[in-house]
């Protein structure tokens, strides 16, 4: 006979962002599947197609797995470890094919969501409360993260606008 397990509302709050986490990760990386191959795949590859824009959108769902791995006091060192899964895939996402082979094989999402139940798997005497410099480090990688969207979309645009002007030119 199955005993029930009361869990207070914080557990059970956290249980919750735990669960949302894991099906957006399973969304971004995982959502399909090659048949006979057993390959699988998500949106973060699929959207990643769209040359320059793919992986600056698909970066900013991967930016809420971060936020909210902050929320729940995961430990700065792993929020750079989560910030640096990011870059990696963002940067080589972001070449042409080759990156979107990357996305297939990388999984930033689910490495990150890995990290945070790693962390949400830790006696809770022994997990720690995030601090004011916790919440200062995750702001500076966010916005370090943020900088590099940006900077890669105007380099897009800027890139667009020029290849107009010179076809624009032919005309």
């Amino acid at each position: 006979m199955k005993q029930r397990v009361h869990l207070s509302k914080a557990q059970r709050k956290q249980l919750d962002a735990e669960r949302q986490l894991v099906e957006l990760s399973n969304l971004l990386d995982q959502a399909f599947q090659v048949p006979g191959l057993g390959v699988r795949f998500g949106f973060d590859a699929l959207i990643g197609l769209i040359p320059g824009l793919g992986d600056t959108l698909t970066s900013f769902a991967s930016l809420y797995i971060l936020g909210v791995a902050a929320k729940m006091g995961v430990p700065r060192v792993t929020i750079a470890r989560m910030g640096l899964n990011l870059g990696i895939d963002y940067v080589i996402g972001s070449l042409p094919l080759v990156g979107d082979v990357f996305d297939v094989w990388w999984k930033s999402n689910v490495r990150n969501v890995d990290l945070v139940r790693r962390h949400l798997s830790i006696v809770q005497e022994e997990a720690r409360q995030a601090t004011r410099a916790d919440w200062l480090f995750v702001g500076l990688v966010m916005v370090v993260l943020v900088a590099l969207l940006v900077g890669s979309a105007v380099l897009f645009l800027a890139i667009t606008a020029w290849v107009f002007r010179q076809f624009a030119g032919l005309f």
